[in-house]
């Protein structure tokens, strides 16, 4: 995925989501969480999850997250904090219930 295809599936998901949620200081997206993730594609579920991850400085290793994300690495290096490994775990039980990978 190229770079500026990144940016605006990360634009449509947030806008997708802005009517059910909205964007917490921890940049990620919590409310009603379960009603808006169960209606994005495969595609914005991966964003998401890895979008969290990225916030944290994770060192991306797939073309397309460093292509989505960037190649830059940094402390706490994907490291989350509760409430983002939370997050994370819900956006991955939609991602096992629609088959996504």
């Amino acid at each position: 995925m190229a770079r500026g295809r990144g940016r605006a599936l990360g634009a449509l998901v947030l806008g997708a989501l802005a009517a059910t949620a909205f964007v917490s200081g921890a940049g990620f997206v919590s409310g009603a969480r379960a009603q808006a993730l169960s209606e994005l594609s495969c595609k914005a579920l991966w964003y998401q999850r890895n979008a969290v991850y990225a916030e944290q400085g994770y060192c991306f290793k797939t073309k397309d997250a460093i292509a989505t994300f960037g190649a830059r690495c940094y402390a706490p290096f994907g490291k989350l904090t509760p409430d983002q490994q939370r997050y994370v775990n819900e956006v991955q039980a939609w991602e096992a219930r629609k088959g996504c990978r």
